[in-house]
């Protein structure tokens, strides 16, 4: 059974190794396997800014946790920015993400905000399509949806 909560600092280790192993193995069309764009994705996918996120006023940090291991990873801010939605290569296509999705959204409406917006990677853009975001004109990785 998978339960999506708010994210805390004893999650750090097994979050941090989620987002890590979902950008390395997951985002393939993204960074094509190139190590220092991997890298610069993983620069600050830490332990000491996950402590900075969760602590943060501005964002909300959600997790998937799944027998007590974290296997995804949601942050939304309060001005309506998805900035994180990455799931554990082990639970791809089971709902995670679509879930930490939905807390994020209502999270936000709890918070009277009636829009969202996000980059999305070119692994998430159907996804997000699926779930209601436009594409901007401009670029067609900037998405955003009114809730």
């Amino acid at each position: 059974m998978t339960k999506i909560r708010k994210a805390m600092d004893s999650d750090a280790e097994s979050a941090i190794n989620t987002l890590r192993r979902s950008i390395s193995e997951l985002c393939v069309a993204d960074h094509d396997g190139d190590p220092q764009e991997i890298e610069s994705w993983l620069s600050n996918k830490t332990v000491e800014a996950w402590s900075k996120w969760i602590a943060s006023d501005g964002a909300t940090v959600f997790v998937a946790d799944r027998n007590q291991m974290v296997v995804g990873v949601g942050m939304v801010s309060l001005q309506g920015e998805i900035m994180l939605n990455y799931v554990h290569p082990d639970a791809r296509f089971s709902g995670v993400s679509k879930a930490i999705l939905a807390a994020m959204e209502e999270e936000l409406r709890s918070h009277n905000i009636s829009s969202c917006h996000l980059e999305s990677t070119a692994t998430a853009q159907e996804f997000y399509e699926n779930y209601g975001f436009q594409r901007d004109k401009a670029d067609a990785l900037i998405m955003s949806k009114t809730l």
